[in-house]
């Protein structure tokens, strides 16, 4: 990789710039990228998988790791940059063009243990962790760069301010914590926000399929009504009935109920609809 040109001039030379419609920002500093490899604290048995590539800035910091890595892009115009990264890769880096929302993790790691470790795409990113969180595929760790509202509402507890459904379904599948912040001014181009990275470990023990399933429509129902109270939010589902059958108050509103509450309340749902 040493023979290279630094990312800026590799931009340059091919006329690409940023594409907005797909939430697109470079992230060209290696020593921030780097960091990123560090904090995913890789293991040589790990294939990684990343998404939204780009030119390729934090896939040069990961195979500098010595790690494989498969990366899925979205944009064919850096079929280019990223071919001219893999020649250098010794066949560490396998490009894999295609969405990200539609692909099939597993058959792409072929029972390969597997992190992922990317900078998401601001548009994708929350419906991205919800696939990989909720879905079949099981990575052993996840880091991952969002907007740091988003990170902040992944690691919020209940009555915190960002408290939401990202933040209980995060709490029943995995541990999460944030590990750095990432200004605005280390983009190319700089978003108007700041950026943040969550580390999440997904749990050795998860939910069965039935629970999580009952699980992501009581959130979807109690959060999509917030400011409501419980009887009113859960109608749909058994409002003041589901909440008696969980040992719930109905008057309580979602922000207040923590994760033990929830599945509660899951539970209650799959034993009226058994």
């Amino acid at each position: 990789m040493e023979s290279l040109p630094p990312l800026r001039d590799s931009l340059a030379a091919h006329g690409l710039i940023a594409n907005k419609g797909f939430g697109q920002h470079f992230l060209l500093d290696l020593n921030i990228t780097r960091k990123i490899a560090k904090l995913a604290d890789l293991t040589p048995d790990l294939t990684v998988l990343e998404i939204g590539p780009g030119p390729g800035g934090l896939t040069r910091a990961l195979l500098e790791t010595g790690t494989r890595v498969i990366a899925v892009e979205k944009d064919i115009r850096f079929k280019p940059l990223l071919e001219d990264l893999a020649a250098t890769a010794d066949g560490r880096l396998t490009l894999v063009f295609d969405d990200a929302l539609k692909v099939d993790e597993t058959h792409l790691l072929q029972g390969r243990p597997a992190a992922i470790v990317s900078n998401l795409p601001y548009n994708v990113g929350t419906a991205l962790l919800i696939k990989w969180l909720t879905g079949p595929f099981r990575p052993e760790s996840l880091t991952l760069m969002f907007q740091r509202e988003v990170v902040d509402r992944i690691t919020a507890g209940e009555n915190d301010e960002a408290y939401g459904r990202l933040a209980v379904l995060t709490a029943a599948t995995a541990s999460a914590r944030k590990v750095m912040d990432v200004p605005a001014q280390a983009f190319t181009p700089p978003p108007k926000v700041t950026s943040a990275v969550v580390r999440l470990v997904p749990s050795s023990s998860p939910l069965p399929e039935d629970l999580l399933d009952a699980l992501q429509k009581v959130t979807a129902a109690a959060f999509g009504q917030r400011r409501k109270m419980l009887r009113s939010s859960l109608k749909v589902l058994g409002g003041e009935n589901l909440c008696q059958s969980a040992g719930l108050s109905a008057d309580r509103r979602a922000e207040t109920v923590d994760l033990d509450g929830f599945l509660s309340l899951a539970r209650a749902l799959l034993a009226r609809t058994a």
